[in-house]
């Protein structure tokens, strides 16, 4: 249910299209009484999924757009509307931490002159500094077309490829696979995990992975809503096991960065094995 509603004094009317009878518009999604902030909107059960199609007889209340509400962006809409309003720079500035941490615990792992790509690479500053700290070839890769845009307008040294994720493949293997804030953007953040391991990483390769979006973060839970975009949200405990399901070896989980009100950046590193 989307939160921020006025307080109401009465249901908000939908009238189905295929049934007979008007529904509340949030028993549509199954929510309970105890879920809605007004205690006079009555609940039809939904005890199971259903589907339905239904139009808003009022899609204004209070001033609240509610199909604005319920709509979501694409992920790769709204970073590339970032990059035009500079937007990657403070990305940049905030994630540098939490990445400079994971390339430390990663780095060890691999070969001096090791090849790498970085997966949701947006402006290109991380597949840069991965060539600084000693890669052999460094590359990126991102969905949104203006953070590749400005990736390559950047930088004309390094490979940046506009690519619709999980079916975009590199054509290589790598013996590093970075990745920091991309993957639960993904409606599959498991597949594409299990996809790293079989096609992105040499055997003995390393995946070091870090999302701020988790269950256990619990401010980062309002972010689907605050930013418009679907996220998929899984506990510590469900990332390790998308990273061990996915065939990884030494598998490590660390959170890094941390804050006063910030639990840190959760980071899952693994060893692909091919054997």
């Amino acid at each position: 249910m989307p939160s921020g509603l006025p307080l109401l004094s009465h249901a908000i009317v939908c009238i189905s299209e295929t049934c007979k009878n008007p529904v509340e518009w949030a028993s549509i999604f199954g929510y309970s009484t105890s879920s809605i902030l007004s205690e006079e909107i009555c609940m039809i059960p939904a005890t199971k999924p259903r589907t339905c199609s239904f139009r808003l007889r009022h899609t204004v209340i209070g001033g609240f757009d509610l199909r604005r509400i319920m709509e979501k962006k694409a992920a790769t809409d709204v970073f590339s509307q970032w990059a035009l309003k500079g937007k990657d720079a403070g990305m940049e500035r905030g994630h540098a931490a939490s990445v400079n941490a994971m390339l430390e615990l990663a780095l060890p792992n691999v070969k001096s002159d090791f090849s790498a790509i970085d997966l949701g690479c947006g402006n290109g500053w991380v597949t840069r500094l991965l060539t600084e700290l000693g890669a052999s070839h460094s590359e990126g890769v991102d969905g949104a077309v203006e953070m590749i845009k400005k990736a390559r307008e950047t930088d004309s040294a390094h490979k940046y490829s506009h690519g619709t994720l999980p079916e975009w493949n590199p054509g290589r293997k790598f013996d590093l696979v970075h990745t920091m804030e991309f993957l639960y953007y993904l409606e599959d953040p498991v597949e594409m995990i299990a996809k790293i391991h079989n096609e992105w990483l040499e055997d003995g390769g390393i995946l070091i992975a870090g999302v701020d979006h988790y269950l256990e973060h619990v401010d980062s839970l309002t972010w689907p809503e605050y930013v418009g975009v679907n996220m998929t949200t899984m506990s510590i405990e469900e990332w390790k096991n998308a990273v061990e399901s996915a065939g990884f070896s030494d598998v490590q989980i660390h959170q890094v960065a941390a804050k006063e009100d910030f639990p840190g950046t959760l980071v899952m590193m693994g060893r692909a094995s091919h054997q």
